[in-house]
């Protein structure tokens, strides 16, 4: 889960500062010092924690924080707008020509994983009604051309390509002038991965740069190299000037390091970050967002826009009056967790719930297709009674349903507590919900798994 490290040693520390009804200079002197040992710990940027101690330090001691009525909490909220500010501040979007096309030029290290993230950002641009062109300019890899096809024929979206033996530079030439004639309004150019270092390579880069006048110069980077991820960005922007940083494998970083680090380092922001294998699994990256769920407040808009998404509105609707009737049944569970899959990796999604991380019971659950099938060969043992009223689920039915779903006591049992810990916190969102049906523009959508 990403920031997991990082996340809980925040926690804890601010946690201590929380229990303090009044709060001493020195209070927040020790609680910096345990920030900066998990910043570090996290792979931060030497000078990057020492900046942003002292920034914090200098605001946190101030009269209006030492002296509110919630010292803890204010020095708490110093962390999180400093914390953002860090990242970027506000969300960096993607930049699109006045005049179509907007060409987009991916460029990265060997394995960075551009291909696939010109294939995510594809699909991205899809859903916001753009028709892009995927051009095939990674001549040295092998197939790294069927690679991107491939992709192209997942999403209906067209590859120019002229083969490996062709120039790069003349293939995003060609390719630029088929995308004009072809009317498509956005380009992605698929380069191929270079090490900083190679001075050729990187020479072929700024050659395709110069031809493609490009709108955007991302540079797709793995998270989990921590500080050669910054030192690379860093290299990048200084031969190429990047316009952002799409930062791959977030999901699996619990430091986080490269992603607080990178901005303050290199001045590009953060435009995207991958958060699994799948397409669909292309965030953009929001600091103020990413800020909360580091300090354990949750990320409940990137939530809804998540549930929005990939959620049937009218099925959300029904189970949501279910719900308050008190009428939820095991079908329902199913289903619902068969939907809240398509959000993500679960862990992912109740990371984004404030405080979930502590919920005892929901902390360590995780959803694969092998469980689901399991859950699904549960639920189908169960009598229709059973469905409908879990409370008779005794230790001999129980054993029944066991034996005819080809699970153990044990699955069963870990079922029914996954349930119930379900039900809690659906009626915790059920709060929630009312709470934010105010908020301008969109009002708060029913969470679907409530």
């Amino acid at each position: 889960m990403a920031f997991e490290g990082l996340a809980g040693r925040l926690q804890e520390t601010f946690n201590k500062l929380r229990k303090k009804g009044k709060v001493t200079e020195e209070d927040v002197n020790q609680t910096m010092r345990e920030v900066r040992l998990a910043l570090l710990e996290a792979d931060v940027n030497f000078k990057v924690v020492k900046d942003f101690i002292a920034r914090v330090k200098e605001r946190a001691v101030g009269q209006e924080v030492l002296k509110s009525l919630t010292p803890g909490q204010q020095v708490i909220k110093v962390v999180n707008e400093e914390l953002t500010e860090l990242m970027g501040g506000k969300q960096s979007k993607l930049e699109m020509a006045p005049k179509p096309p907007t060409i987009i030029l991916m460029v990265g290290l060997q394995g960075a994983g551009k291909t696939t993230h010109a294939g995510k950002l594809a699909k991205y641009l899809l859903k916001q009604n753009k028709k892009p062109l995927l051009i095939a300019a990674d001549v040295y890899r092998p197939a790294a051309i069927k690679q991107l096809q491939v992709l192209g024929e997942q999403l209906n979206v067209p590859v120019f390509s002229m083969g490996n033996e062709v120039s790069p530079v003349d293939i995003v030439q060609k390719g630029l002038e088929y995308a004009k004639q072809e009317h498509r309004d956005v380009v992605l150019i698929d380069t191929a991965g270079r090490l900083h270092i190679d001075e050729t390579l990187m020479n072929e880069l700024i050659q395709i740069r110069d031809v493609a006048n490009p709108t955007e110069t991302l540079l797709v980077v793995d998270a989990m190299t921590g500080q050669d991820a910054v030192n690379v960005a860093k290299s990048f922007n200084e031969t190429l000037g990047l316009t952002g940083i799409i930062l791959t494998k977030l999901d699996g970083d619990t430091r986080g390091g490269a992603a607080i680090s990178v901005k303050a380092v290199t001045g590009c922001p953060i435009k995207f970050v991958g958060m699994g294998e799948k397409l669909d699994l292309l965030e953009p990256f929001h600091p103020d967002r990413m800020a909360s769920r580091i300090l354990g407040m949750g990320d409940v808009l990137t939530l809804i826009e998540k549930a929005q998404a990939n959620i049937d509105a009218q099925k959300a609707k029904e189970l949501e009056q279910k719900i308050r009737k008190a009428e939820l049944t095991f079908d329902d569970f199913l289903a619902q967790l068969e939907q809240l899959k398509k959000m993500g990796p679960l862990d992912e999604v109740l990371g984004m719930l404030p405080g979930m991380n502590k919920a005892k019971g929901l902390k360590d659950l995780k959803v694969d297709d092998k469980q689901l099938t399991r859950v699904e060969a549960i639920i189908k043992s169960m009598t229709k009674e059973e469905k409908l009223h879990p409370e008779i689920l005794n230790a001999s039915r129980r054993r029944r349903i066991a034996k005819g779903s080809g699970t153990t006591i044990q699955d069963v049992n870990r079922l029914i507590k996954q349930f119930e810990d379900m039900k809690k916190m659906m009626k915790q969102l059920t709060g929630m919900t009312k709470k934010g049906k105010g908020r301008k523009g969109k009002g708060l959508f029913k969470f679907p798994f409530m």
